[in-house]
């Protein structure tokens, strides 16, 4: 059952049982898996890897209100192309 937490938008990048002694070193980490991800694929691979992982940290997520707030908040000023 959701526990209605807000949406966190502070650094939050960690990782459990490893004390990093540069805070953002986690944060670096993930950036690091995401590009190796996408090294090598096509557009439409990368934008079918993109959903996929979107849909899979949205199920872990599980709550609607905060998955709704995350929306807003990543649309928010995208400005034009």
């Amino acid at each position: 059952m959701p526990d209605n937490k807000p949406l966190t938008t502070d650094y939050n990048f960690h990782e459990s049982g490893k004390t990093c002694f540069r805070a953002y070193r986690p944060g670096d980490d993930f950036y690091q898996n995401l590009i190796d991800a996408h090294r090598d694929l096509s557009d439409a691979q990368s934008q079918k890897l993109n959903a996929r992982l979107i849909l899979l940290l949205a199920n872990h997520v599980g709550d609607l209100a905060v998955l709704r707030e995350a929306i807003a908040a990543a649309t928010e000023d995208l400005g034009e192309d």
